[in-house]
C-alpha cells in the first residue's frame, strides 16, 4: 500500500497526519510512504526528517493524492483536495460529516472509502482517536475563555482566579465527558468557581470525587442550564453525541440571561455546536459578538498547539492506520464492529447511521455495503 499525507490547508492548521516516527512504522510494515513537501514544517518536521525515516517527498499534494491508495490527514478535505479524491481511495482523517452535508455528498459521489477518527470505537464504547484532541480542546477552552474575558477583547474584564478580597470568576461547563473533565482541570487550576452540568449521575459523582468537592455538579436540565447562564463569566459547550450533530441546548433568547461581556466557548462546533448562535470561526478571526456575549467557535482549536496536538493524535491514530493499510477497509471492518464504526462512506453508500440521519440519506450497514457476513 502507498500511504500518503499532505500539508493541511485549513486556515492556521499546522498539524500533520504522519510524523517521521509514523513513517518509520509504516515502512517497517512494508508500505511505501509519500509525504508532500513541507507538510510538517510548521511543527518542526523537515523534508529531510521524513526522508531519513524512509518516506519519499512529493513536490505537490496532487501527486500524493494521485499515487496514494490511502491518504492520512488531520482535518476534513478542503474543496481543492476533494477534487483530487478518487473512487476506492481510503481517506483516514477527522471528518465530522454530520455537520457537513456537502462534504458527505462529495465523498459519496466520488465513492471514497472514508474512515473517520472521531467514530472509531475501542470495544468499550470509547473514542480513542477523538480523546487526545478532546483533552487538548477542553484545556484550551479555559485558556481561550480566560483570554477573551479580558476587556480588550470585548469581555467583562474579569480575572477567573480573582485576587484576595475580590470574587473569583465563574465557569460553567455543559457536559462532563473528556472535554468537560479537561476544561474542569484547567478552570480549577486557575482557582475559578466551577459548575459542571451532565445527564449522568455516575459521571457527576466521579467528577465530584476527583475534584474533592472543589466544583459544583448539576443535573443538566433546562432550569439548571438557565441558572448557569446567569452566573457564568465563561460558558463552555462540551456536549458530544458520537458521530451526530450536537444538540442545541442554549437558544438565542437565552443569551439575554447572560452577563454582558461573558464568553461562550463552543467546543462542539465541529459537530454543529451546542449553542443556537454558534457558527464556525477560524484562528484568524476567532470571535464574534451576539447580544453582548463573546462567542469563540474555532473549529480546529487544537491546531493552536499544533506540535503537541500532532504528537498526541498520531500516537493513537497510528495503530489503526497500520491495520487499515495492511488489511484494507474490508479487513479493517472485519476486525470488529467497534472498528467498523469508523467507516462513514463506502462505494457510494453512507455507512454511519448518525450521519445518514443528519442529512436524510439512506443508511447502509458496512457489511451490506461490502456484501459480506460480519464475523
Amino acid at each position: 500500500m502507498i500511504v500518503g499525507t499532505v500539508k493541511e490547508t485549513k486556515t492556521h492548521e499546522y498539524r500533520v497526519g504522519l510524523t517521521p516516527a509514523s513513517v518509520r512504522a509504516y515502512v517497517a510494515e512494508g508500505h511505501e510512504v509519500l509525504v508532500e513537501s513541507e507538510a510538517g514544517l510548521g511543527i518542526g518536521f523537515s523534508d529531510e526528517d521524513y526522508r531519513a525515516s524512509g518516506a519519499e517527498v512529493a513536490p505537490t499534494a496532487a501527486e500524493v493524492f494521485e499515487r496514494a491508495g490511502m491518504v492520512v490527514k488531520v482535518k476534513e478535505p478542503q474543496p481543492k483536495e476533494i477534487a483530487h479524491l478518487r473512487k476506492g481511495q481510503i481517506l483516514y482523517t477527522y471528518l465530522h460529516l454530520a455537520a457537513d452535508k456537502a462534504l458527505t455528498e462529495s465523498l459519496l459521489d466520488r465513492e471514497v472509502h472514508s474512515v473517520a477518527y472521531e467514530t472509531i470505537e475501542d470495544g468499550r464504547g470509547g473514542l480513542p482517536c477523538l480523546r487526545p484532541m478532546s483533552e487538548i480542546a477542553g484545556r484550551l477552552a479555559i485558556q481561550q475563555g480566560a483570554k477573551y474575558l479580558e476587556k480588550a477583547y470585548g469581555g467583562r474584564g474579569v480575572l477567573l482566579g480573582g485576587v484576595p478580597g475580590v470574587a473569583r470568576g465563574r465557569v460553567g461547563i455543559i457536559g462532563g465527558g473528556i472535554v468537560g473533565l479537561n476544561a474542569c482541570k484547567m478552570a480549577v487550576g486557575l482557582s475559578a468557581d466551577v459548575t459542571v452540568l451532565d445527564l449522568s449521575l455516575d459521571r457527576m459523582a466521579y467528577l465530584d470525587d476527583i475534584f474533592d468537592s472543589q466544583i459544583t455538579t448539576l443535573h443538566s436540565t433546562p432550569h439548571h442550564i438557565e441558572e448557569v447562564l446567569k452566573q457564568s463569566d465563561v460558558l463552555v459547550g462540551a456536549v458530544l453525541i458520537p458521530g451526530a450533530k450536537a444538540p442545541k441546548l442554549v437558544k438565542r433568547e437565552d443569551l439575554s440571561l447572560m452577563k454582558p461581556g461573558a464568553v461562550i466557548v463552543d467546543v462542539a462546533i465541529d459537530q454543529g455546536g451546542c449553542f443556537e448562535t454558534s457558527r464556525p470561526t477560524s484562528h484568524d478571526d476567532p470571535t464574534y459578538m451576539v447580544d453582548d456575549v463573546v462567542h469563540y467557535c474555532v473549529a480546529n482549536m487544537p491546531g493552536a498547539v499544533a506540535r503537541t496536538s500532532t504528537l498526541a493524535l498520531t500516537s493513537v491514530t497510528l495503530q489503526y492506520g497500520l491495520r487499515l493499510a495492511a488489511a484494507g477497509v474490508e479487513g479493517f471492518c472485519q476486525g470488529g464492529d467497534a472498528l467498523a464504526k469508523g467507516l462513514n462512506t463506502f462505494r457510494g453508500e453512507c455507512t454511519y447511521e448518525a450521519v445518514a440521519k443528519a442529512h436524510d440519506l439512506p443508511f447502509t450497514p458496512w457489511f451490506e455495503a461490502m456484501k459480506v457476513t460480519p464475523s
